[in-house]
């Protein structure tokens, strides 16, 4: 059910947030921009960042709170971009892609459904996120 729940999240989630800002007298004009905040991924890097802790606290194991940490950070990195210019997906799809092929190997291999499976599950929905918003709007360049 969870799953299920995910991808509904992702094909449908509208993340914009309006934000009003006012410029000191003598202009006293109210600007208001339409700004998008990746909140799918920042949850994804937190996800990402909090594996490796849970695979270092579990089972002592410092590669997973590496990996964790700087492909978390990556992906933070990815939604922080992906919130400033929806067309710089690049970091956010190379981190997510990446982990995809890793983590998918590991599942296949372990049969192992945490923690392989449910990364590599979380990085394909990544992956299709980022496909959809591509053909969601045309790319302004």
């Amino acid at each position: 059910m969870f799953p299920g729940l995910l991808v509904a999240q992702l094909v449908l989630s509208n993340s914009s947030v309006l934000q009003t800002t006012t410029q000191s007298p003598p202009y006293n004009s109210t600007a208001e921009s339409n700004m998008s905040v990746d909140y799918v991924g920042y949850g994804y890097a937190a996800l990402v960042a909090t594996g490796g802790v849970v695979g270092y606290v579990k089972a002592g194991s410092v590669p997973s709170l590496a990996a964790g940490l700087l492909f978390g950070g990556l992906a933070g990195v990815g939604a922080y971009q992906v919130s400033n210019d929806p067309n710089n997906v690049w970091v956010s799809l190379g981190t997510a892609g990446t982990l995809t092929g890793v983590m998918g190997k590991r599942f296949y291999g372990s049969r192992k459904l945490f923690p392989a499976g449910v990364l590599a599950g979380a990085s394909l929905l990544m992956v299709a996120k980022i496909g959809l918003s591509f053909l969601q709007k045309p790319n302004k360049s």
